[in-house]
Protein backbone atom coordinates (compact mmCIF):
# COMPACT_ATOMS: atom_id res chain seq x y z
CA UNK A 1 0.00 0.00 0.00
CA UNK A 2 1.57 3.47 -0.73
CA UNK A 3 -0.18 5.14 2.01
CA UNK A 4 1.96 2.80 4.55
CA UNK A 5 5.31 3.12 2.14
CA UNK A 6 4.93 6.87 3.03
CA UNK A 7 4.25 6.66 7.04
CA UNK A 8 7.90 5.03 6.64
CA UNK A 9 9.30 8.56 5.96
CA UNK A 10 10.95 9.91 9.02
CA UNK A 11 10.98 14.08 8.03
CA UNK A 12 7.75 14.37 8.53
CA UNK A 13 5.77 17.05 11.05
CA UNK A 14 3.68 15.43 13.68
CA UNK A 15 0.48 17.09 11.93
CA UNK A 16 1.45 15.01 8.87
CA UNK A 17 2.34 12.06 10.37
CA UNK A 18 -1.33 12.26 12.30
CA UNK A 19 -2.77 12.38 9.03
CA UNK A 20 -1.07 9.73 7.20
CA UNK A 21 -1.62 7.44 10.10
CA UNK A 22 -5.32 8.53 9.79
CA UNK A 23 -5.09 7.21 6.07
CA UNK A 24 -3.37 3.92 6.68
CA UNK A 25 -5.84 2.67 9.21
CA UNK A 26 -8.24 3.15 6.71
CA UNK A 27 -7.18 1.96 4.46
CA UNK A 28 -6.56 -1.17 5.75
CA UNK A 29 -10.18 -1.42 8.04
CA UNK A 30 -11.51 -0.69 4.06
CA UNK A 31 -9.54 -3.66 2.81
CA UNK A 32 -10.38 -5.86 4.89
CA UNK A 33 -14.18 -5.69 4.34
CA UNK A 34 -13.34 -5.83 0.61
CA UNK A 35 -11.30 -9.34 1.94
CA UNK A 36 -14.33 -10.51 4.07
CA UNK A 37 -15.08 -14.07 3.57
CA UNK A 38 -18.43 -15.42 3.10
CA UNK A 39 -20.12 -14.75 6.34
CA UNK A 40 -23.12 -17.05 5.39
CA UNK A 41 -21.67 -19.81 7.69
CA UNK A 42 -19.04 -17.82 9.82
CA UNK A 43 -21.44 -16.62 12.81
CA UNK A 44 -18.36 -14.43 13.99
CA UNK A 45 -18.25 -12.03 10.83
CA UNK A 46 -21.42 -10.16 12.22
CA UNK A 47 -19.84 -7.21 11.67
CA UNK A 48 -19.21 -7.21 7.49
CA UNK A 49 -23.38 -8.07 7.72
CA UNK A 50 -23.50 -4.57 9.37
CA UNK A 51 -21.39 -3.23 6.82
CA UNK A 52 -24.26 -4.24 4.55
CA UNK A 53 -26.78 -3.53 6.23
CA UNK A 54 -28.25 -6.69 7.51
CA UNK A 55 -28.74 -6.91 11.44
CA UNK A 56 -25.59 -9.09 13.62
CA UNK A 57 -26.86 -12.63 14.24
CA UNK A 58 -28.00 -13.53 17.42
CA UNK A 59 -24.77 -14.35 20.39
CA UNK A 60 -23.62 -17.75 20.74
CA UNK A 61 -22.82 -18.87 24.09
CA UNK A 62 -19.12 -18.45 23.70
CA UNK A 63 -19.54 -15.11 22.80
CA UNK A 64 -19.85 -13.76 26.15
CA UNK A 65 -19.67 -9.89 25.27
CA UNK A 66 -22.31 -10.20 22.72
CA UNK A 67 -24.59 -10.28 25.35
CA UNK A 68 -26.16 -6.45 25.70
CA UNK A 69 -28.87 -5.16 27.96
CA UNK A 70 -31.04 -2.27 26.37
CA UNK A 71 -29.92 0.99 25.51
CA UNK A 72 -30.32 3.53 28.07
CA UNK A 73 -32.31 5.93 27.75
CA UNK A 74 -32.67 9.49 25.81
CA UNK A 75 -30.00 8.56 23.06
CA UNK A 76 -30.76 9.85 19.71
CA UNK A 77 -32.78 7.16 18.02
CA UNK A 78 -30.19 6.46 15.08
CA UNK A 79 -32.50 6.42 11.25
CA UNK A 80 -32.74 2.68 10.05
CA UNK A 81 -30.69 1.51 7.08
CA UNK A 82 -29.27 4.87 6.44
CA UNK A 83 -26.27 4.63 4.30
CA UNK A 84 -24.77 7.53 5.34
CA UNK A 85 -24.69 7.13 8.80
CA UNK A 86 -22.54 5.37 11.20
CA UNK A 87 -21.35 5.13 14.29
CA UNK A 88 -17.84 5.27 15.78
CA UNK A 89 -16.69 3.85 19.19
CA UNK A 90 -13.63 4.51 21.27
CA UNK A 91 -12.31 1.68 23.02
CA UNK A 92 -10.49 2.39 26.28
CA UNK A 93 -12.83 3.05 29.29
CA UNK A 94 -15.08 3.85 26.67
CA UNK A 95 -15.75 0.00 25.88
CA UNK A 96 -13.65 -1.70 27.90
CA UNK A 97 -12.34 -1.10 31.54
CA UNK A 98 -9.27 -0.46 31.52
CA UNK A 99 -6.45 -0.45 28.45
CA UNK A 100 -6.41 -3.07 25.70
CA UNK A 101 -2.93 -2.75 25.39
CA UNK A 102 -2.62 -3.38 28.90
CA UNK A 103 -4.74 -6.42 28.76
CA UNK A 104 -2.54 -7.78 25.75
CA UNK A 105 0.54 -7.31 27.91
CA UNK A 106 -1.17 -9.22 30.63
CA UNK A 107 -1.53 -12.34 27.76
CA UNK A 108 2.05 -11.90 26.14
CA UNK A 109 3.08 -12.07 30.50
CA UNK A 110 1.21 -15.62 31.17
CA UNK A 111 3.21 -16.71 27.49
CA UNK A 112 6.46 -15.62 28.46
CA UNK A 113 6.85 -12.49 26.07
CA UNK A 114 7.19 -10.36 29.41
CA UNK A 115 9.17 -10.26 32.14
CA UNK A 116 8.11 -9.61 35.83
CA UNK A 117 9.39 -6.07 35.38
CA UNK A 118 7.74 -5.27 32.30
CA UNK A 119 4.32 -6.82 33.92
CA UNK A 120 4.89 -4.79 37.00
CA UNK A 121 5.51 -1.91 35.54
CA UNK A 122 2.32 -2.30 32.99
CA UNK A 123 0.21 -3.13 36.03
CA UNK A 124 1.19 0.53 37.63
CA UNK A 125 0.26 2.19 33.78
CA UNK A 126 -3.18 0.30 34.27
CA UNK A 127 -3.55 1.01 37.66
CA UNK A 128 -3.13 4.77 36.96
CA UNK A 129 -5.79 4.88 34.23
CA UNK A 130 -8.47 3.23 36.01
CA UNK A 131 -7.72 5.20 39.33
CA UNK A 132 -7.64 9.01 36.98
CA UNK A 133 -10.09 7.77 34.27
CA UNK A 134 -7.72 8.99 31.61
CA UNK A 135 -5.23 8.21 29.60
CA UNK A 136 -1.63 8.98 29.79
CA UNK A 137 0.26 9.17 26.68
CA UNK A 138 4.02 8.38 28.25
CA UNK A 139 1.83 5.41 29.48
CA UNK A 140 0.32 4.68 26.46
CA UNK A 141 3.66 5.10 23.89
CA UNK A 142 5.88 3.11 26.78
CA UNK A 143 3.22 0.34 26.50
CA UNK A 144 3.28 0.42 22.37
CA UNK A 145 7.17 0.38 22.32
CA UNK A 146 7.15 -2.60 24.68
CA UNK A 147 5.02 -4.49 22.16
CA UNK A 148 6.42 -3.44 19.04
CA UNK A 149 10.12 -4.46 20.43
CA UNK A 150 8.64 -7.90 21.24
CA UNK A 151 6.96 -8.75 18.09
CA UNK A 152 9.72 -7.78 15.91
CA UNK A 153 10.47 -10.29 13.62
CA UNK A 154 7.26 -12.22 15.32
CA UNK A 155 4.75 -13.84 12.20
CA UNK A 156 1.61 -11.84 12.49
CA UNK A 157 -0.59 -14.33 12.56
CA UNK A 158 1.07 -15.71 15.45
CA UNK A 159 0.13 -12.43 17.18
CA UNK A 160 -3.39 -13.06 16.08
CA UNK A 161 -4.14 -16.10 17.31
CA UNK A 162 -2.79 -14.60 20.95
CA UNK A 163 -4.97 -12.05 20.66
CA UNK A 164 -8.01 -14.29 20.33
CA UNK A 165 -7.14 -15.92 23.31
CA UNK A 166 -6.20 -13.04 25.18
CA UNK A 167 -10.08 -11.83 24.58
CA UNK A 168 -11.48 -15.07 25.92
CA UNK A 169 -8.72 -14.93 28.82
CA UNK A 170 -9.41 -11.07 30.06
CA UNK A 171 -11.19 -9.09 27.52
CA UNK A 172 -14.81 -10.47 27.02
CA UNK A 173 -15.59 -9.89 30.84
CA UNK A 174 -14.02 -6.30 30.88
CA UNK A 175 -16.79 -4.82 28.28
CA UNK A 176 -19.40 -2.19 29.97
CA UNK A 177 -22.87 -3.33 29.52
CA UNK A 178 -24.14 0.35 28.66
CA UNK A 179 -21.66 1.00 25.94
CA UNK A 180 -22.14 -2.61 24.58
CA UNK A 181 -26.21 -1.85 24.15
CA UNK A 182 -25.16 1.09 22.45
CA UNK A 183 -23.09 -0.63 19.62
CA UNK A 184 -26.31 -2.53 19.66
CA UNK A 185 -28.54 0.14 19.38
CA UNK A 186 -26.89 1.23 15.65
CA UNK A 187 -26.24 -2.56 14.49
CA UNK A 188 -29.90 -2.96 15.23
CA UNK A 189 -30.67 0.54 12.91
CA UNK A 190 -28.66 -1.65 10.18
CA UNK A 191 -25.65 1.27 10.33
CA UNK A 192 -22.12 0.33 10.51
CA UNK A 193 -20.34 0.37 13.27
CA UNK A 194 -16.39 1.29 13.92
CA UNK A 195 -14.40 0.97 16.28
CA UNK A 196 -11.53 3.29 16.69
CA UNK A 197 -8.99 2.80 19.12
CA UNK A 198 -4.88 3.75 19.32
CA UNK A 199 -4.76 -0.28 20.42
CA UNK A 200 -2.97 -2.52 18.25
CA UNK A 201 -4.99 -2.91 15.00
CA UNK A 202 -5.20 -6.80 15.70
CA UNK A 203 -6.60 -6.44 18.70
CA UNK A 204 -9.23 -3.97 18.07
CA UNK A 205 -10.30 -5.97 14.96
CA UNK A 206 -11.01 -9.30 17.42
CA UNK A 207 -12.60 -7.13 19.67
CA UNK A 208 -15.09 -5.54 16.89
CA UNK A 209 -15.59 -8.50 15.36
CA UNK A 210 -16.33 -10.17 19.16
CA UNK A 211 -19.19 -7.29 19.44
CA UNK A 212 -20.54 -7.62 15.97
CA UNK A 213 -19.08 -4.24 14.50
CA UNK A 214 -18.35 -3.80 10.82
CA UNK A 215 -14.61 -3.44 11.35
CA UNK A 216 -11.89 -1.28 13.12
CA UNK A 217 -9.41 1.57 13.05
CA UNK A 218 -6.41 0.83 15.12
CA UNK A 219 -2.31 1.70 15.38
CA UNK A 220 -0.64 -0.22 12.48
CA UNK A 221 1.99 -2.12 12.62
CA UNK A 222 4.58 -2.34 9.78
CA UNK A 223 4.79 -5.85 8.46
CA UNK A 224 6.81 -6.90 6.06
CA UNK A 225 6.49 -10.54 4.09
CA UNK A 226 4.36 -11.54 7.34
CA UNK A 227 6.69 -10.79 9.79
CA UNK A 228 6.79 -7.51 12.21
CA UNK A 229 9.44 -4.74 11.57
CA UNK A 230 8.84 -3.66 15.13
CA UNK A 231 8.22 -0.27 13.59
CA UNK A 232 4.43 1.86 13.89
CA UNK A 233 3.18 3.10 10.50
CA UNK A 234 2.99 6.29 10.93
CA UNK A 235 2.52 6.93 14.68
CA UNK A 236 -0.24 5.71 17.30
CA UNK A 237 -3.87 6.12 16.37
CA UNK A 238 -4.41 8.75 18.81
CA UNK A 239 -6.32 12.31 19.22
CA UNK A 240 -6.22 13.90 15.85
CA UNK A 241 -5.11 10.86 14.00
CA UNK A 242 -8.37 9.17 15.21
CA UNK A 243 -9.86 12.28 13.57
CA UNK A 244 -8.42 11.91 10.16
CA UNK A 245 -8.75 8.23 10.52
CA UNK A 246 -12.58 8.97 10.71
CA UNK A 247 -12.55 11.76 8.40
CA UNK A 248 -10.79 9.27 5.73
CA UNK A 249 -13.11 6.27 5.95
CA UNK A 250 -16.08 8.75 5.78
CA UNK A 251 -14.54 9.55 2.38
CA UNK A 252 -13.78 5.94 1.42
CA UNK A 253 -17.04 4.65 2.28
CA UNK A 254 -19.30 7.85 1.38
CA UNK A 255 -20.28 8.80 5.08
CA UNK A 256 -22.50 11.94 5.75
CA UNK A 257 -20.50 12.78 9.21
CA UNK A 258 -23.26 15.03 10.12
CA UNK A 259 -25.59 11.85 10.33
CA UNK A 260 -22.77 10.14 12.02
CA UNK A 261 -22.32 9.44 16.23
CA UNK A 262 -18.99 9.01 17.72
CA UNK A 263 -18.58 7.85 21.64
CA UNK A 264 -15.54 8.42 24.02
CA UNK A 265 -14.09 8.88 27.27
CA UNK A 266 -11.30 11.28 26.94
CA UNK A 267 -10.49 14.60 25.84
CA UNK A 268 -7.93 13.39 23.84
CA UNK A 269 -10.32 12.56 21.45
CA UNK A 270 -12.22 15.87 21.30
CA UNK A 271 -10.95 16.52 17.72
CA UNK A 272 -13.30 13.13 16.57
CA UNK A 273 -16.26 13.39 18.77
CA UNK A 274 -16.32 17.57 16.68
CA UNK A 275 -16.35 15.80 13.47
CA UNK A 276 -19.92 14.14 14.30
CA UNK A 277 -23.09 15.56 14.23
CA UNK A 278 -23.95 13.26 17.16
CA UNK A 279 -21.18 13.24 19.73
CA UNK A 280 -21.76 10.82 23.25
CA UNK A 281 -19.51 10.87 26.28
CA UNK A 282 -18.61 7.82 27.95
CA UNK A 283 -17.52 7.59 31.06
CA UNK A 284 -15.58 10.96 30.96
CA UNK A 285 -12.49 12.18 32.70
CA UNK A 286 -12.92 15.54 34.38
CA UNK A 287 -11.36 17.46 30.94
CA UNK A 288 -14.47 15.97 28.60
CA UNK A 289 -17.36 16.65 31.08
CA UNK A 290 -16.22 19.41 31.32
CA UNK A 291 -16.26 20.22 27.55
CA UNK A 292 -19.05 18.58 26.93
CA UNK A 293 -21.15 20.69 29.18
CA UNK A 294 -19.87 23.79 27.52
CA UNK A 295 -21.14 22.18 24.17
CA UNK A 296 -24.32 20.45 25.41
CA UNK A 297 -23.22 16.77 24.47
CA UNK A 298 -24.68 14.04 25.72
CA UNK A 299 -23.26 12.41 28.85
CA UNK A 300 -23.54 8.46 29.40
CA UNK A 301 -21.46 7.30 32.39
CA UNK A 302 -21.63 3.48 33.29
CA UNK A 303 -19.67 3.55 36.27
CA UNK A 304 -21.49 3.22 39.72
CA UNK A 305 -21.77 6.05 42.61
CA UNK A 306 -22.28 9.04 42.82
CA UNK A 307 -18.54 9.66 43.07
CA UNK A 308 -18.38 8.09 39.43
CA UNK A 309 -20.44 11.20 38.03
CA UNK A 310 -19.03 13.93 40.24
CA UNK A 311 -15.41 13.19 39.30
CA UNK A 312 -15.11 11.06 37.10
CA UNK A 313 -13.60 7.90 39.32
CA UNK A 314 -15.13 4.80 38.96
CA UNK A 315 -16.31 3.72 42.56
CA UNK A 316 -15.37 0.15 41.83
CA UNK A 317 -11.93 1.30 40.78
CA UNK A 318 -9.68 0.95 44.40
CA UNK A 319 -11.50 -2.79 44.65
CA UNK A 320 -10.39 -3.53 40.67
CA UNK A 321 -6.61 -2.04 41.62
CA UNK A 322 -6.13 -4.31 44.56
CA UNK A 323 -7.63 -7.17 43.08
CA UNK A 324 -5.68 -6.56 39.75
CA UNK A 325 -2.54 -6.47 42.26
CA UNK A 326 -3.71 -9.37 44.15
CA UNK A 327 -3.43 -11.28 40.85
CA UNK A 328 -0.67 -9.71 39.94
CA UNK A 329 1.46 -10.94 43.07
CA UNK A 330 0.03 -14.21 42.92
CA UNK A 331 1.34 -14.73 38.97
CA UNK A 332 5.05 -13.58 40.16
CA UNK A 333 5.23 -15.43 42.85
CA UNK A 334 4.10 -18.59 41.06
CA UNK A 335 6.35 -17.67 38.41
CA UNK A 336 9.47 -16.86 41.11
CA UNK A 337 8.88 -20.54 42.24
CA UNK A 338 8.69 -22.19 38.86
Amino acid sequence: MAVLRRLTQSRRSTAERSALAGEAAAEAAEAALRAAPDTSTDPGAAGEQAAAGEQAPTATAPDRAAKAPKAPAENHTPERDDPRAAAFFDCDNTILRGAAIFYLGVGLYRRGFLTRRDIARFAWQQAWFRLHGAEDPEHMADAQHTALGLVAGKCTADLEAICEEVFEEVIADKIWPGTRALVQMHLDAGQRVWLVTAAPLEVARIIARRLGMTGALGTVAEARGGLYTGRLVGELLHGPAKAAAVRSLARRERLDLDRCAAYSDSANDIPMLSLVGHPYVVNPDGALRRHARAQGWRVRDFRTGRKAARVGLPAAAALGVAAGATAAGIALHRRHRA
